[in-house]
């Protein structure tokens, strides 16, 4: 007899409260779970927390709270620091899907005797038979489609794994099944910013809580010539352009850094694009390896479209080669490659 038991991870959000009710209507024994990431989110987490308690109440299932600030602390803020002091942007919730929701998370569903995790994102798994492997993939939700950031989940996790959203496309059909049940949450708004940095004040978040403080140093253009003086290189993004503080005939923009020298390379917009990456750190779901050209199509960024390229494997990295130069390739940021709806794997940029 199939083990039906699932440990579903819940924010106090729509979609994780809607997912616990779809779950449980499909037969599936649901057991609620919360993690506390972040120390100074006391207040935010415990509002959050009574939430889920009164909804896992409300439907009948239990409810676990797990303490897990000292594994966030290490693997996903200690992350983001380390990317911004080498003049890098880092995507934290993908460190956190990785090491938190589809990592620790699993490890306890596993103490519980369960055979699956859930979480209310927005993609896909299923059994695929030309792979011979369970898949990850694309969702029907469109532009609100979660699969760019669950990349590096570890592959041998997929057929445990429950997307209850997987088949609807958009927020309001889950706001709307929520109002059905008379769920207090169903008009809940979304949370957008990065949930260790509540006012998205990134840059006051990194000098409490690092080393990295302003300090002054050249804006130059791609020949070396100084061009006007910046606050600190965390200050800036690949793809800026407002608040250089720069003067010229025609607008510029971020290409990047030297950290050696403390400087914000900055050019036309014409310089923003490339044509070849390479990427680091990769995580491949659907092969082994890459041996030899595949053509796929890739997202630099979770807005962005994808768009097709070429990819092989060069040792531990991935080159890839677009079929049209792609604008603001940005280090830090993920790449992610799929085959139709399927991901293929990920890794970050360098």
């Amino acid at each position: 007899m199939e083990n039906k038991k699932v440990l579903l991870g819940m924010s106090g959000g729509v979609d994780s409260s809607v997912s616990a009710m779809l779950l449980k209507e499909k037969g599936y024994e649901v057991i609620g779970a919360t993690l506390e990431l972040y120390a100074e989110n006391n207040n935010l987490e415990s509002n959050s927390i009574l939430e889920v308690k009164n909804i896992c109440s409300s439907i009948g299932i239990p409810h676990y709270i797990y303490n897990c600030k000292e594994e966030f602390r290490k693997n996903i803020i200690q992350d983001f620091i380390e990317c911004y002091l080498n003049c890098k942007t880092p995507n934290p919730c993908i460190e956190c899907n990785k090491h938190m929701k589809f990592g620790f998370m699993w490890e306890k569903a596993k103490q519980l005797g369960c055979n699956y995790i859930a979480t209310g994102h927005y993609a896909k798994t299923e059994y695929n038979k030309k792979y011979c492997r369970w898949v990850l993939k694309k969702s029907n939700a469109g532009k609100k489609d979660q699969s760019y950031v669950l990349w590096n989940i570890p592959k041998e996790l997929i057929e445990h794994i429950l997307f209850p959203l997987s088949n609807f496309e958009n927020k309001d059909q889950i706001r709307e099944i929520a109002r059905n049940y008379n769920l207090k949450v169903a008009n809940k708004p979304d949370s957008e910013d990065i949930c260790f940095i509540p006012d998205g004040n990134y840059k006051k978040f990194l000098e409490k809580n690092s080393d990295i403080k302003p300090m002054n140093g050249n804006i130059v253009n791609s020949k070396g010539e100084i061009l006007g003086k910046h606050t600190g290189l965390y200050n800036y993004t690949v793809g800026q352009r407002k608040g250089l503080g720069i003067s010229y005939k025609v607008p510029l923009f971020v290409l990047g850094f030297n950290k050696t020298k403390n400087e914000v390379i900055v050019g036309e917009e014409k310089e923003l694009y490339k044509k070849e990456i390479l990427v680091r750190d990769i995580n491949l779901l659907l092969v082994e390896e890459i041996k030899d050209w595949l053509e796929v199509k890739v997202k630099t960024r979770y807005s962005a479209k994808s768009a097709k390229a070429r990819i092989i494997q060069e040792e531990n990295d991935i080159k890839v080669i677009f079929d049209e130069p792609q604008r603001a390739i940005t280090p830090g940021q993920s790449a992610v490659f799929y085959i139709d709806d399927i991901v293929l794997g990920g890794g970050k940029i360098k």
